[in-house]
């Protein structure tokens, strides 16, 4: 028998999947509440226990994508990696992990529109683009030259670009690897390591 708490995370879970899908196939202002219950098959009453409006619930949708593209990123960049090639995996995984139908269009499209860029911006910053702006402190970038956080927003800016290139129909390996390039001349020449 579910617990209490396992049943409101059901819930919870199905709401927002069904709020995916249609926001994803029929976009944010024509998708409507009553749409979303009874693709859920939840009551209306339910939703607005679990989200205080369709923008909360939107919300909460584009922090569940922002969440995986970051968890994907953090995948291909384990510790053992050196910095210069968790930068150049974490920026593949973006590119990869933008590719899941509709979150291009959720994230980078939608997200702004509905939310405003400056709380889509929140939500990306803390997944997607705090993942690149730790990898470039930890790679060095910037050394005093330049404000990390500035190179940062915008590396996450040519990679949202690069992203709705690959979304739009642009040659996939092209795009990733122009991005790639984009990477290895802000990272810089790799440094051999002294002879001994």
């Amino acid at each position: 028998m579910a617990t209490n708490r396992e049943r409101t995370e059901t819930t919870r879970l199905a709401l927002l999947e069904a709020a995916r899908g249609l926001f994803v196939d029929k976009g944010y202002s024509a998708t409507s509440t009553p749409e979303i219950v009874l693709a859920a098959g939840i009551t209306r009453g339910a939703l607005y226990h679990h989200f205080a409006d369709k923008r909360d619930l939107f919300r909460q949708v584009l922090a569940r994508e922002a969440m995986a593209v970051a968890a994907d990123i953090e995948a291909a960049t384990p510790e053992r990696l050196g910095p210069r090639e968790a930068l150049l995996e974490g920026s593949e995984a973006y590119l990869k992990a933008m590719t899941v139908p509709g979150r291009t269009r959720l994230l980078l499209i939608d997200g702004p529109a509905v939310l405003g860029m400056a709380e889509a911006m929140a939500i990306d910053d803390a997944n997607a683009a705090h993942s690149l702006r730790e990898g470039l402190k930890r790679a060095g970038m910037g050394r005093g030259e330049v404000s990390v956080d500035a190179l940062s927003q915008l590396l996450s800016a040519a990679f949202d670009r690069a992203a709705l290139e690959i979304e739009g129909g642009a040659d996939a390996k092209e795009v990733r690897a122009a991005m790639r390039w984009l990477v290895e001349q802000a990272l810089g020449p790799v440094r051999k390591a002294p002879k001994r």
